[in-house]
């Protein structure tokens, strides 16, 4: 008897098939659940890259412009609800305004809806049970924007990021993380889906039901959930280019894809600054590396993490750690050994 594998890795191109063939193949691996539309003036041009399991399927897709249709005829034998997070690029949907990177939203393929998608545009997937979704929000999904919504959404964002930069570099270099990993690390993205769900669910009752006068209104204004996008798109924007010593606010405000006073408005709005924010994760970067690194050359690492002056990045790192880069290495690798 041949035992299934906890989880598999798959990767597939568009350019895997004849382009007489491309549309159809496409539509029957990466949209079985929907119509599938690409756009007629571009050529279909895709890449789809999966971590499934029994449970669920988290997926990274990037794609030239098309357009899906759902609540249509296409057999769902899986019966699935998705939660899809923007990274780059932008979505018209029927049902709420466009969006954009950092927005977090939950699809149900059998509502009736029309979703645009522009060209280039990337997103990280997570398909998710039917009666799962339901359980945790104590009620039937229906189509939403999540972002900002609950305390755990920007948490489980940022979850869904890193593994589907870890999924997409498992194309580039086998062995990074064996199967066994990647199965806990995809059953520990479905119970933090189901949790932010659940807290969702659970601050919607909350709210249906009615407040003590004295109790904080916990429903997240328009406002605030236009801010929580635009510091989401450019933490992202920040993880791809912090090692980038001459990255500056500016540049981080167009590719998060608003002006430079609206993203200062977004950080203040967290009692931060953009600036702030990119030096702590450069911080953080540095010390990942100083305890990875045998061997350690503090002007490098600088380097390597954006920070253009060795002396000026150590000064940080102390008054950040309590100490110098060299002994937090020593430490960390006495430790070690």
């Amino acid at each position: 008897m041949t035992t299934m594998p906890p989880s598999f890795v798959a990767h597939f191109r568009s350019d895997d098939w004849a382009p007489v063939e491309r549309r159809d193949a496409w539509c029957d691996v990466a949209h079985r659940w929907v119509d599938f539309r690409p756009a007629a003036e571009v050529p279909l041009q895709a890449e789809l890259s999966i971590l499934a399991s029994e449970a669920c399927t988290l997926g990274v897709t990037r794609s030239s412009a098309y357009e899906m249709r759902t609540g249509s005829h296409r057999a769902q034998p899986d019966d699935m609800v998705v939660l899809t997070l923007m990274q780059s690029g932008g979505l018209l949907p029927d049902v709420y305004g466009r969006k954009g990177p950092g927005a977090l939203s939950l699809c149900d393929p059998r509502e009736v809806g029309r979703f645009r998608w522009e060209q280039g545009a990337r997103q990280v997937f997570l398909a998710l049970s039917r009666s799962d979704v339901a359980a945790a929000l104590g009620q039937a999904p229906f189509t939403q924007l999540l972002t900002a919504r609950g305390a755990l959404a920007p948490l489980l964002s940022n979850h869904m990021n890193q593994l589907a930069l870890l999924l997409r570099q498992s194309g580039e270099a086998d062995g990074l993380v064996d199967a066994t990993e990647y199965a806990d690390l995809l059953d520990a993205t479905r119970a933090l889906a189901l949790l932010t769900l659940r807290n969702l669910g659970r601050h919607a009752r909350h709210s249906r039901s009615g407040k003590p006068a004295d109790e904080p209104d916990v429903t997240p204004t328009d406002t605030e959930i236009l801010y929580a996008g635009r510091r989401a798109a450019a933490l992202r924007f920040m993880e791809l280019h912090a090692h980038r010593p001459e990255l500056s606010a500016a540049e981080i405000a167009h590719g998060s894809g608003c002006s430079r006073t609206r993203l200062y408005e977004a950080f203040a709005a967290e009692d931060g600054t953009v600036m702030d924010a990119l030096r702590e994760m450069r911080l953080q970067r540095a010390r990942s590396f100083i305890e990875q690194t045998e061997r350690l050359n503090v002007g490098a690492l600088a380097w390597r993490c954006g920070f253009a002056s060795p002396s000026g990045f150590a000064k940080l790192f102390k008054a950040c750690f309590g100490i110098s880069p060299s002994e937090w290495h020593r430490r960390a690798w006495a430790a070690g050994a």
